[in-house]
């Protein structure tokens, strides 16, 4: 029997040599064992952003990652099973309603979430700012932290569940992770599409929508390296026997209305009663339609969207939402009364300095402008105030008149609102004419 020596295998992947499937394995499984450290998965981590992967060594590292915990399945289920993952961004809240929303039409939703990082949100922490008794009545609000034996419960008893990344689920991915994050290889898009699809295969969902954003406020800054990761994911994906579609969307300017955690489940919750912004609405129908068309509930997206519209305007998707607070230990009367969502003290408006248009409100700086007021996190140690974030009246390409508010920022006091007010202030424009430059909500499709 050969012994394996991470050092080798680094070398070889630092020469721009294929890796053979024997050698992944071994590497990921003595990174989870122990054997292999910290220092030489990072030095592998660098090798690969610089010197990419095959398309077998990506789906040999998926399958390796997905393989070093648990993997869950559904047996019993009487819905098809499906999920949505979304690379990130400002104002993107969109898994909150779309899991109900999908689940009221015959599709379980198993979703395991994740936090936020830098200036993009995280499901798990919007969700954990409802308020309620908790699972176990002590009062500790929605719980994301269910173990697998709860989250199949769970999502038997209601068709969806969301939660977060088990202690048993994927921990290959969980320790890379956290190492890329500190080692400047977050951007090798061989190591993205192992991340994000070893979690979502390894719970067990039989077909997957992609959201891949695409602007200032996206990880990809361009329309041609979000293909390049939307190509590789769905082709990874369908590889590894699931249903794969994924949508390339705008993130140059913030999604929705509302950014920042209890407020974005305000947004929520004003689109599971048939409302909300536009944009926030037609994200949720897409990417519901296509879970549906996915999961052979329906023929076609069109029938599919279709679907999804009616269960938000029939408040047969509110329903789910509601059972699923009373199953993860929210209180489900915010499904009705949103105002019992957590406040912040101090709400003061930006008003418009100019009339004209608004030209520029660059995603990337409102997230940051949020995240500065404790939003969102710089470290994974960070406490977030679930509290805080902005309320936009306007958002880029709105006609606005001198003195007309422009957002709503809400903050924990006023010191803090007077230097968010100065930050918006530099990452918002104002001119004459329209601004000609906006990505189109949809960009571009990936299927196969």
């Amino acid at each position: 029997m050969t012994l394996f020596r991470a050092v080798e295998t680094i070398g070889r992947k630092r020469d721009g040599l294929e890796l053979s499937p024997a050698e992944i394995q071994a590497l990921v499984d003595g990174y989870v064992a122990g054997t292999v450290p910290d220092y030489q998965m990072a030095a592998f981590a660098m090798a690969v952003l610089l010197k990419g992967m095959t398309s077998l060594e990506v789906a040999t590292l998926l399958e390796a990652m997905q393989r070093s915990g648990d993997i869950v399945t559904w047996p019993g289920l009487p819905w098809p099973t499906a999920d949505k993952h979304s690379t990130g961004g400002v104002g993107d809240k969109i898994s909150i309603p779309l899991a109900p929303a999908v689940a009221a039409c015959g599709v379980a939703v198993p979703m395991i979430s994740g936090r936020g990082l830098g200036h993009t949100g995280g499901t798990l922490d919007k969700l954990e700012s409802i308020p309620g008794p908790g699972r176990d009545g002590t009062g500790g609000g929605f719980d994301v932290r269910l173990s697998l034996d709860d989250f199949h419960k769970v999502v038997a008893d209601t068709g969806l569940g969301l939660i977060g990344q088990t202690e048993r689920l994927v921990p290959a991915d969980r320790k890379l992770y956290a190492l890329r994050d500190v080692t400047a290889t977050v951007e090798s898009i061989p190591l993205i599409v192992a991340s994000i699809l070893s979690k979502k295969l390894a719970e067990g969902v039989a077909s997957l929508v992609l959201d891949v954003k695409v602007g200032s406020g996206a990880f990809m800054k361009t329309r041609e390296r979000a293909m390049e990761l939307a190509s590789a994911m769905v082709g990874a994906g369908q590889a590894a026997g699931r249903n794969v579609t994924a949508f390339l969307t705008a993130m140059d300017r913030p999604l929705g209305t509302h950014i920042g955690n209890a407020l974005e489940i305000v947004e929520s919750i004003h689109l599971l009663h048939g409302k909300g912004p536009a944009d926030s609405r037609a994200l949720v129908l897409r990417f519901g339609g296509e879970m549906l068309r996915l999961s052979g509930v329906v023929q076609t997206l069109a029938e599919g969207e279709v679907r999804i519209a009616r269960s938000l305007d029939d408040g047969s998707a509110l329903a789910k939402f509601r059972e699923m607070l009373v199953a993860q230990g929210g209180d489900p009367r915010v499904a009705d009364d949103p105002d019992l969502m957590p406040k912040a003290p101090v709400v003061v408006p930006l008003h418009a300095w100019d009339g004209g248009f608004l030209t520029k409100v660059d995603a990337l700086g409102v997230g940051l402008a949020a995240v500065h007021m404790g939003a969102g996190r710089n470290t994974s140690a960070d406490v977030i105030d679930v509290r805080v974030g902005f309320v936009l009246e306007k958002n880029a390409g709105d006609a606005v008149a001198t003195g007309d508010v422009i957002l709503w920022v809400h903050a924990a006091d006023e010191a803090q609102a007077q230097r968010a007010l100065a930050e918006l202030r530099q990452v918002i424009a104002i001119g004459p004419q329209p601004p000609t430059d906006l990505l189109p909500l949809f960009m571009d499709v990936v299927e196969r």
